[in-house]
């Protein structure tokens, strides 16, 4: 989930912690609850600070070991911990408590969007993305938006937040069976689809599609219950050759790969060498497709220069890979 969501998240479970006799009844414990649970549902989001050094390395390492099963019990940890050096005549176990609920529920809802996460971690390294919920949902936010304001006008947070999530329950089991109709849809619309991986967007009957056959690629969108396809690509094998080999090498190029389930390469001779690039067809705009992976080799496969990240037109990447290839 984004960001917002999640604070709003850490302040709805510092209200329902308000049903714990043991948090109730004591004002200080109550804000310590509250901040345990705040810092707990941002905390596996900590990994953000990587976008400051370089996308490779967010883009390796976002949502993984931040979101790792040892996570979940680090971060209660330490965050509950530190919280109590400075309160120590709170109880310890209920701080713990609440704020590791905080932390699980942040990466169990950040399996349900498209993006997913690592979650099983180090036992595997295959990304959990349900393709559920988006990444921000109006409706989610706003539930818990309207049990803050009840909350202000002093109904009770626990009994509040208890039925509000009681709804949210409701309404992931909801969208799981609408997701469920999705692949529905696609397979009746496309009977030769091997693979379905669909982006919901904010509106609850629009998707993405990125679809996998034996021979190709497709993009499309539902809308209103309708499969609409936008382009096919042939799947063409990446070709075990030097060049290939040689940008693979590349730290930006490594890390799209390890990102990226479906994907379509490009290779071109340009004057200074080679330009290799891997474009991602979950992300559809306008007709482009700006994620992308880029690395410029000179004739002898030495890198030159590589950029991964989202373009949106030729001057931007340009300006990204600090390099002008001649022929982009």
């Amino acid at each position: 989930m984004d960001t917002g969501t999640h604070i709003v998240m850490g302040l709805g479970l510092g209200g329902l912690a308000m049903l714990d006799p043991v948090v109730a009844s004591d004002p200080v414990m109550v804000h310590s609850v509250l901040i345990g649970t705040i810092i707990g549902s941002q905390a596996p989001d900590f990994d953000t600070i990587l976008k400051l050094k370089n996308n490779a390395l967010y883009l390796r390492h976002h949502r993984g070991i931040t979101h790792s099963v040892p996570a979940l019990f680090f971060w209660p940890a330490i965050i509950s911990l530190i919280i109590y050096l400075f309160v120590p005549e709170i109880n310890g176990f209920h701080l713990w408590l609440w704020t590791q609920i905080a932390v699980f529920i942040h990466v169990f809802v950040d399996i349900f969007n498209a993006y997913g996460t690592q979650a099983l971690s180090p036992f595997s390294k295959k990304w959990v993305a349900l393709g559920v919920i988006n990444i921000f949902d109006p409706f989610i936010f706003l539930m818990h938006c309207i049990g803050l304001v009840l909350w202000y006008f002093r109904f009770n947070p626990g009994v509040t937040f208890l039925v509000i999530y009681i709804i949210l329950a409701g309404y992931y089991i909801w969208r799981i069976y609408h997701r469920h109709t999705v692949n529905l849809l696609v397979k009746k619309a496309i009977p030769e689809v091997t693979e379905i991986i669909a982006s919901p967007t904010m509106s609850w009957d629009r998707y993405h599609l990125a679809l996998k056959t034996d021979h190709q690629f497709i993009v499309g969108n539902i809308k209103k219950g309708q499969v609409h396809i936008l382009d096919t690509f042939d799947r063409i094998p990446v070709p075990d050759s030097e060049i290939i080999e040689a940008a693979k090498r590349d730290k930006n190029i490594s890390a799209f790969l390890s990102f990226s389930p479906i994907y379509r390469w490009e290779m071109k001779k340009n004057r200074y060498g080679y330009e290799v690039r891997f474009i991602d067809l979950r992300y559809r705009s306008k007709g482009h497709y700006p994620f992308s992976a880029i690395v410029q080799l000179d004739e002898d496969l030495n890198i030159i220069t590589s950029f991964t990240g989202w373009v949106y037109n030729k001057e931007r990447l340009k300006k990204k890979m600090d390099f002008n290839p001649g022929n982009i």
